[in-house]
């Protein structure tokens, strides 16, 4: 039996495990690269893995942390992509791929975000670590402290750039794909992750992406590339297809061409053989009655936006019903389950999902129970 894993993060949800009998799908694309692995988004399932978490350097997929720190910073008001960046001396001291900051150069967070993701700067990656925490050290301090609460067991950061030849310096295929995964949650990534040619400094400095999928793969999202000598080549690639969006992981791959052939293929294999099916009603649920509440009915909805990843060739035999309680006692709380909604294939079940209160209902009083009597009496009447 071949099993397809939750990952074990913040977003998984309470679907139940799906298990594919050996040959329900083809074969997965064979890897050179030290480690791969596929992962749909939105479920966090993994479609194949392969040395998933085995330690590796990460080079500079690094950033994918780096810049989640950023985007969450941006959507909650410590960052705005209008401010505007003094750079330090230690910032424009990196070397690597960089955007050649000098020191005290002024650069906007939104140009920054720029160079950090098409060209992987390590100059404007740590330029915005440094605007957000005060120092890199506070950063990387954060970068371990987010990895841990998004589950990556198998991860430690000494940088904010991957730069850094250090043994303590690692990740896996598995944790990168599960921040690749939380960062592609921050939709504004997306106006980045996808450029392919731009500049900076008034057109006098050009950039291209150095993910090359964002120009020659249909659907591309992102993700974010890497490379040292020691490292090898890196890549987390996302593309979306068919509302389903795919993240591939290769990691120690012996040259650039081959992280990208074998991130193409494995996103290749994830859009022809798996699709992703909705818990969502098929139709509009009628509303719930409450006894004894303010209202006299309540309406049932979706708990979370539930999907589940099944093999293409199986989705024709998925049957979904929905059971609703007929009726609750006041008081009601929004979120207080109300029935559920259940995915099978040829009668086993395959995923449930919560359906839910969509607000509060008060209990009435004595006395709104004794207008309620008088309205009713008076209404027969």
């Amino acid at each position: 039996m071949k099993k397809l894993f939750t990952a074990a993060t913040a977003w998984t949800l309470a679907v139940c495990l799906f298990l594919i009998p050996a040959g329900a799908v083809a074969q997965a694309p064979q890897s050179g690269a030290g480690a791969s692995l596929l992962m749909e988004r939105s479920t966090g399932t993994i479609l194949y893995e392969q040395n998933a978490t085995a330690h590796f350097e990460p080079a500079s997929v690094t950033k994918v942390m780096t810049l989640l720190l950023i985007m969450e910073a941006i959507d909650d008001g410590r960052l705005s992509l209008h401010d505007t960046v003094t750079v330090s001396a230690h910032a424009a001291s990196m070397g690597g791929s960089q955007v050649y900051l000098e020191e005290n150069e002024q650069m906007t967070v939104h140009d920054l975000l720029k160079a950090t993701v098409v060209v992987s700067g390590n100059d404007a990656s740590v330029a915005l670590a440094e605007q957000l925490m005060g120092s890199e050290e506070a950063f990387v301090a954060r970068m371990n402290e987010r990895a841990a609460e998004l589950g990556m067991t198998e991860t430690h950061f000494v940088d904010c750039t991957g730069l850094t030849d250090d043994a303590n310096h690692y990740s896996c295929a598995r944790d990168i794909a599960i921040m690749s995964r939380e960062l592609l949650g921050h939709e504004l990534i997306r106006d980045y992750t996808t450029i392919w040619i731009d500049s900076l400094r008034n057109g006098e400095f050009g950039l291209a992406n150095t993910n090359k999928l964002v120009r020659y793969y249909d659907g591309t999202t992102g993700l974010k590339t890497g490379y040292t000598p020691s490292a090898g080549h890196c890549l987390s690639a996302s593309a979306e297809r068919g509302g389903m969006e795919l993240i591939a992981v290769i990691l120690k791959a012996p040259s650039s061409a081959e992280r990208f052939e074998d991130a193409k293929a494995l996103l290749n294999y994830g859009f022809a053989n798996f699709a992703l099916v909705s818990l969502t009603p098929d139709e509009a649920l009628p509303p719930v009655t409450v006894s004894l509440g303010t209202q006299k009915t309540v309406q049932p909805v979706l708990g979370d936006a539930a999907s589940v990843v099944v093999p293409k060739e199986d989705q024709p035999r998925i049957e979904k019903s929905v059971t609703l309680t007929e009726s609750v006692q006041a008081p009601v709380k929004a979120g207080d389950p109300l029935g559920e909604v259940t995915l099978t294939l040829d009668g086993e079940v395959i995923a449930t999902a919560q359906l839910v209160a969509d607000t509060d209902v008060a209990r009435l009083t004595v006395g709104g129970i004794f207008h309620r009597m008088l309205r009713t009496l008076f209404m027969a009447g």
